[in-house]
């Protein structure tokens, strides 16, 4: 990948990420050879011998944004089927699904992604609303949590599940009143039981799902993803990206270990993360595992301390025993991986707390730094523990507003009480954690502005709650900005990214104005102008400034 250089970014506010509130900015940024030479007058100085001089305009430059906890492939995979991502109603999805199914005669399955579940009470689709649309071939659809599937009947009946299929250990199948299933799939085992009968994807279909995420990657100013959710299949279409010079954006690939299987993935996994190293690419690494330590709220399946409001009979879905998790936190961990633990509920979190406590006793010292990603409802006495661990805290901040997924399903499952403590991104700042964010995309949205605007101001897009919901635990813009940026360098071992300073690698992105003067709840239409990878521009607004 060749690098642009003689780079001169001026007249604009460099941030620097030196010093707080501002302190540490700039006025100019040089870039050489794919990193930073100077900044401020002396970068003014280079102007007679740069070969590209870029008028910032008034806008602010930055490092890029990275997002600690995303799925860049089935991000990249959503455009390929039906788009029922942010429709509004049923029918709008089962219409989508049939305009498909009715433009791809030849395609045996159809497959796509994300509903939003809060369509449907209590996140319950029926398999007879897609046959309507798709009655002769099977479809399935994942919900935008993507811990659940809707599928039709034909689906069903390819996968032999009907009224006598018992759920499995890790899953649970929606039965309407007879016991026959009804459409609706939750978590891992039940979701698997119409999944694994899918075709496999061509090698090329993945490779281009990835350029496609790129695209989207650098229109938003991000350059490193951390892919938190890798399967086998998945490692050589990575591999073939970077070949074919196919990756604008920079991956760390974290793969899922399986409760059933996680000591037969050991040496698997110590030999894909061999085999990327190998290939010497400078934007493929390898380096963590992923643990789902339960499911999600509004499911009914993260793991809580109490049983939930409308379910008192259940206290959600652990998908690993706690002795189990602790056991292999700590073998991955002594193979040398940074783990990535999904946690949603209390329990879930504080079972990650302590299977991340259990590798820190028995496991010599080292650079561990490991994550415990999306943290939506912890036990305010769980908080300290996560700076004495080192256990950085990854936050998808959109999710912090009262959205119809909180109004209408996991306020409802939680009760007040529990849920004013989702999210304490302000508690654990406050508490000395290190902080990054995230998006979880495709579940959410990949842009960092929009979640910067959720985490500073705690309110819908519309505006509610006009002081914000659960207020104390707003972030500062700086503190947002933080997190998309040296918090996620820190999170992915980049600690030369951490800021930019002479000889830092220049991976910028160039915002139209400066998320810390703005209107909070204009943050999210701040424009990204051009991000750059290692100095190479991977997107410029063809508008400019205007």
């Amino acid at each position: 990948m060749a690098a642009t250089t003689g780079t001169l970014l001026f007249r604009g506010t460099v941030r620097t990420g030196d010093g707080a509130d501002g302190r540490g900015d700039s006025t100019a940024l040089a870039v050489r050879d794919g990193r930073v030479v100077a900044l401020g007058a002396q970068a003014e100085a280079m102007a007679p011998a740069a070969t590209e001089l870029v008028d910032l305009g008034g806008g602010l430059l930055t490092a890029a944004f990275g997002d600690g906890h995303a799925h860049p492939m089935f991000g990249g995979l959503e455009e390929a089927g039906p788009r029922i991502k942010g429709l509004a109603t049923v029918d709008a999805v089962v219409s989508e699904v049939g305009r498909w199914a009715a433009a791809h005669p030849d395609e045996e399955w159809i497959v796509g992604a994300s509903y939003d579940p809060a369509l449907a009470p209590d996140g319950e689709f029926d398999a007879r609303w897609l046959d309507a649309a798709v009655p002769d071939r099977p479809a399935v659809l994942r919900a935008d949590d993507y811990h659940t599937v809707w599928c039709n009947t034909e689906a069903l009946r390819r996968a032999g599940v009907d009224g006598t299929t018992p759920d499995p250990p890790l899953g649970r199948i929606v039965r309407r009143p007879d016991g026959t299933p009804m459409g609706t799939l939750r978590e891992w085992h039940a979701c698997d039981l119409v999944l694994d009968r899918l075709p496999a994807r061509p090698v090329d279909e993945l490779v281009q799902a990835l350029r496609v995420a790129g695209a989207h990657y650098a229109r938003a100013g991000l350059t490193w993803v951390q892919d938190a959710w890798v399967e086998p299949e998945m490692v050589r279409p990575y591999l073939e990206a970077a070949r074919r010079d196919a990756l604008a954006f920079r991956v760390n690939l974290a793969q899922r270990a399986d409760p059933d299987r996680w000591r037969a993935q050991r040496a698997p996994f110590a030999a894909v993360r061999r085999r990327v190293e190998a290939a010497g690419s400078a934007l493929l690494s390898a380096r963590t595992v992923k643990f789902f330590c339960d499911g999600v709220i509004e499911g009914g399946t993260a793991a809580v301390l109490a049983p939930y409001r409308d379910a008192p009979h259940t206290c959600g879905m652990p998908v690993w025993p706690a002795a189990e998790l602790a056991a292999a936190v700590r073998a991955f961990d002594a193979d040398g991986f940074q783990v990535h633990l999904h946690a949603i509920g209390d329990a879930g979190v504080r079972t990650a707390l302590d299977a991340i406590a259990a590798a820190v006793a028995a496991n010599p010292a080292w650079d561990r730094r490991p994550v415990i990603t999306h943290v939506q409802l912890a036990d305010p006495v769980d908080l300290p523990r996560f700076a004495a661990l080192g256990v950085i805290a990854n936050f998808e901040p959109l999710w912090a507003q009262l959205d119809p997924l909180q109004t209408e399903l996991s306020i409802p499952r939680l009760g007040a009480a529990r849920a004013a403590l989702q999210y304490p991104m302000g508690d654990l700042a406050r508490a000395g954690t290190r902080l990054s964010f995230g998006s979880d995309w495709p579940v959410s949205s990949h842009e960092p502005l929009a979640g910067i605007q959720v985490a500073v101001t705690r309110r819908t897009f519309d505006g509610e709650p006009r002081d914000g919901w659960t207020a104390h635990q707003r972030l500062t813009a700086g503190q947002a900005l933080d997190a998309y940026t040296c918090g996620v360098a820190h999170q992915a071992y980049a600690d030369d990214r951490t800021r930019l300073a002479p000889g830092t690698p220049a991976d910028l992105v160039w915002l139209s104005d400066d998320p810390r003067t703005v209107d909070p709840m204009r943050i999210r239409h701040i424009r990204v102008l051009g991000t750059w990878l290692a100095g190479r521009p991977t997107y410029r607004d063809p508008n400019g400034i205007g």
